[in-house]
């Protein structure tokens, strides 16, 4: 929104009455929203307009105004839709599209009313005129009728309205110059904060050579490396010497998020004046709870109502006081300004110098931040992906998209008669799917050509925004909005459905679906990454690293580095059990009482706390039936819905020394990864098979389309998802260099060649071993 370069701000005229220019309510009644098609329309009925107005009119004007601060120079520009004279007096015209029936239009939006004004004053200073006028042209999309507001100014009364804009405008201006100008002299006084590690230099030299390159960084690094520091501080380095603006921190769990924290603290404590804020997702951090989630409206929400009227008082307040932003410090500020705390910190989220936020704020089409992203626009944004093996699921559910069929029914349902051409369009869509569910025989099948269906969304999401601005008090808006983002997703996943996706239909539980199977998310992420200046992807489990740069980048070229573990091999113990087996056809008693004989056997030798990880609850369940009610004492099951307080229970029980507990854990699961068990709370895991996904539709999909791609399907599709659950699970057991601990690999299959080429350099030194020979192993590593 606001940036200065070069002692330069720039901003367009649209950008500057959006931010200084909004008022009123927040309400999720009705988002506005839009689409491709509406946007198209709009664009359409802006050039009938012009058309019509005949020669003297003047279409799409360039217009700029300058002016000098004592520390920069203010650049407003942007293009007037036209502008024609009317009775000797010259007019501004401004046009916007809708789907609102306009005749119950009272007056132009603040918003629209001021981008013309501004438009007007540059008219006006460039002509030297004493006078001139501004005309809103509002022009429903559907029936093309139009309807005018127009108002006249003197020269007097439209330079003092722009003055008085530019004004508010500099207050966030001299914030922006002088809080930069401190940043980087901090930054320019900032060394690393700790002794450097074996390699850790290397690796934060490599990662800001990678961002002054603009190019994008893999990196592999165990736990120990200290990948964080590695690789926020060359990032903060980089913003000092002008090679980065901003620094999005992205993650997909809440305790990376927390290290993240603690890194920008580490080094705020070593001079550097950086200010920062960690994004909580909407539904965590709404101040009103609701059963149904949160109802952002004026209506039922006090923090809505009138929200933007009082959110840049707010921003201001919170950006001029605090340098540290977290989820207590935003909702405290929401409070005392009443605002909505979630749409606050994303407005907050522009002033501040590092965003930590999931991954969907910078990659998911639908959630990214539009402050940064939106209309392709980007910036000098530094990305840090963090666990960034867990972006390549995420990344397809991101850019994949379903319909259901009995969705679109039941919608019909609720619209009834109150919109016929809407209920013809869902009927029309209905009938699409009814023929294709008439020849999907088996569970699933591929679909080749979808073009009529897609042709039918495009329109029906044309009429779900239509009937929505024109019934806004719609008694079942919500279960039409979340309907219509269901289609607008799938509308635009369809544009970009191309090489990378499959379209499959299916029957599932919900009913019949179509679906838009993103199997590489590749090109739509590296769409969103070259929005910014340079990515760093980094990761204890970012193994084969070209798999990797195939999901995530597309370019097997792209720089990576494998950095070494610093932690003494000497102090872990690393079995493969060569006698057991989780494969599928081998499932039995006789298999489960082999993995609690591996079980009692470690516990016995070294009595301490264990996490055992399975390939699934069933299977967890099976073993857990097999144990004597001794060990059962001792053991301690994840349960497939926890709380957060039931979560931290389970791991409590770690630390409390009390008695020794043994968890049982699911591979993949909450407890897999991310989570820091040091010293005596964790000594030793044990691996139940190589993690391997369940058998599924979209699993046989990712197999068949890499196998016709380049013979690696069943790779794809299983053994590199499932090793990397096992290298998570394995990478509780070591987190310190006080730490000391036995990792047990529970399977056959661990001894193949396909699996043991994904093992970490670390683990060249494995011992394999039988049910007859672990407990000698064992007690050799302790000692015992």
């Amino acid at each position: 929104m606001i940036d200065i370069k070069g002692n330069k701000l720039k901003i367009s005229v649209r950008r500057l009455v959006e931010f200084l220019c909004r008022g009123g309510d927040i309400d999720n009644r009705f988002g506005g929203v839009t689409d491709k098609n509406a946007m198209e329309a709009g664009a359409r009925i802006h050039k009938k307009i012009q058309k019509s107005m005949g020669s003297d009119y003047r279409a799409e004007v360039p217009l700029c105004n300058i002016k000098k601060t004592d520390n920069y120079e203010i650049i407003v520009e942007g293009r007037a839709d036209g502008i024609f004279e009317k009775n000797g007096t010259v007019i501004i015209d401004e046009i916007k599209g809708t789907y609102r029936d306009i005749k119950y239009l009272t007056g132009p939006a603040d918003v629209h009313r001021a981008q013309a004004m501004c438009y007007a004053y540059f008219y006006a200073v460039e002509e030297g005129l004493e006078s001139i006028g501004i005309r809103l042209t509002y022009a429903n999309l559907d029936d093309e009728s139009v309807k005018y507001f127009e108002e006249y100014f003197t020269f007097t009364q439209i330079e003092k309205w722009y003055f008085a804009l530019i004004e508010e405008l500099c207050k966030w201006g001299d914030y922006v110059f002088f809080h930069k100008e401190e940043r980087n002299k901090s930054i320019g006084n900032l060394d690393f904060p700790f002794e450097y590690r074996p390699g850790q230099r290397n690796l934060a030299v490599s990662v800001y050579k990678a961002i002054r390159d603009s190019q994008n960084l893999f990196i592999q690094a165990p736990t120990g490396v200290g990948k964080t520091i590695s690789t926020v501080f060359p990032a903060v380095k980089a913003m000092g010497d002008c090679e980065g603006d901003k620094i999005f921190y992205l993650t997909a769990k809440t305790i990376t998020r927390t290290v993240a924290e603690e890194t920008f603290d580490i080094l705020r404590q070593n001079g550097l004046v950086f200010n920062s804020i960690t994004i909580t997702a909407k539904d965590k951090i709404c101040c009103m709870q609701f059963d149904e989630g949160p109802q952002c409206n004026p209506v039922m929400c006090p923090y809505a109502q009138g929200h933007f009227d009082r959110v840049n008082e707010a921003v201001f307040d919170i950006i001029t006081h605090e340098k540290v932003i977290t989820r207590q410090v935003i909702e405290e500020y929401a409070n005392k300004h009443t605002v909505c705390p979630f749409e606050f910190s994303l407005d907050i989220s522009y002033w501040m110098d590092g965003i930590i936020c999931d991954y969907n704020y910078a990659f998911d089409p639908h959630v990214h931040l539009k402050r940064f992203f939106a209309d392709a626009v980007g910036g000098d944004y530094i990305f840090l992906v963090d666990e960034a093996h867990n972006l390549v699921d995420r990344a397809r559910n991101m850019y994949s998209a379903g319909i259901v069929k009995e969705d679109i029914l039941a919608i019909k349902r609720l619209v009834g008669l109150l919109d016929k051409r809407l209920t013809g369009a869902l009927e029309s869509c209905n009938r699409e799917l009814l023929a294709m569910k008439r020849v999907c025989e088996d569970s699933y099948a591929i679909k080749e050509d979808v073009d009529s269906f897609a042709l039918k969304m495009m329109r029906l999401g044309e009429l779900l925004i239509r009937f929505m601005e024109n019934n806004r008090g719609y008694e079942h808006m919500t279960e039409l909005s979340e309907f219509y983002f269901a289609v607008a997703h799938f509308n635009m996943m369809y544009e970009m459905a191309v090489d990378n996706y499959v379209i499959y239909t299916e029957h599932t539980d919900r009913g019949f679906m179509l679906r838009l199977f993103c199997v590489n998310p590749s090109a739509s992420l590296k769409n969103m990454l070259e929005r910014g200046r340079a990515a760093v992807f980094f990761s204890a489990t970012l193994l084969p690293v070209n798999y990797y740069k195939e999901m995530l980048s597309g370019d097997s070229e792209e720089r990576a580095i494998y950095a070494h573990s610093p932690f003494d091999t000497s102090k872990r113990l690393l079995v493969v059990g060569r006698d057991v087996t989780s494969r599928y056809t081998r499932r039995n008693e006789d298999e489960y009482r082999k993995i609690v004989s591996y079980i009692r056997t470690l516990y016995e030798a070294k009595r301490g706390n264990y996490l055992i990880f399975f390939p699934s609850y069933r299977y967890m369940e099976d073993v857990y039936a097999c144990c004597e009610e001794g060990l059962r004492g001792h053991i301690n099951m994840q349960k497939k819905e926890m709380t957060e307080e039931s979560k931290e229970e389970f791991l409590s029980a770690f630390e409390d020394g009390d008695r020794a507990v043994i968890g049982f854990c699911v591979m993949g699961g909450i407890f897999s990864e991310g989570i820091d068990l040091k010293e005596d709370s964790l000594i030793g895991a044990v691996i139940v098979g190589p993690g391997l996904p369940m058998i599924n539709t979209e699993g046989q999909i990712l197999r068949r389309f890499y196998d016709e791609l380049n013979g690696m399907g069943y790779e794809y599709a299983y053994v590199y998802p499932g090793m990397n659950k096992v290298l998570q699970a394995a990478g509780r057991v070591i987190r310190t260099d006080k730490d000391r601990g036995v990792i047990a690999l529970l399977d056959d299959r661990f001894l193949n060649r396909q699996y043991q080429s994904l093992f970490p350099l670390e683990w060249e030194d494995y011992r394999i071993v039988d049910i007859k020979g672990i407990e000698q192993e064992v007690l050799d590593f302790w000692g015992d």
